[in-house]
């Protein structure tokens, strides 16, 4: 039992180090999209009891206002 925890701790932990590392090039607008589209799809999940059509839902409500709220620090960033 100890492995199979042990061997789903490295797989999470390497998912987590690649999908970090996939950040690095992106600009401040892109990052403000994907976090929040990773936060709405949480809060989607929650708010519906883990349904699907409610995290994806979350994850494009949650990303349109991520890139809007980057846009704003990218015209400001220009004045």
């Amino acid at each position: 039992m100890m492995t199979n925890q042990k061997i789903k701790l490295g797989v999470v932990a390497t998912a987590l180090f690649f999908g970090l590392g996939g950040c690095a090039g992106m600009s401040g607008q892109d990052k403000s999209t994907a976090i929040g589209a990773g936060a709405g799809a949480v809060g989607g999940a929650v708010l519906t009891g883990g349904s699907a059509a409610g995290t994806v839902g979350g994850a494009v409500v949650g990303g349109v206002i991520g890139h809007e709220v980057g846009k704003d620090d990218k015209d400001k960033k220009n004045n």
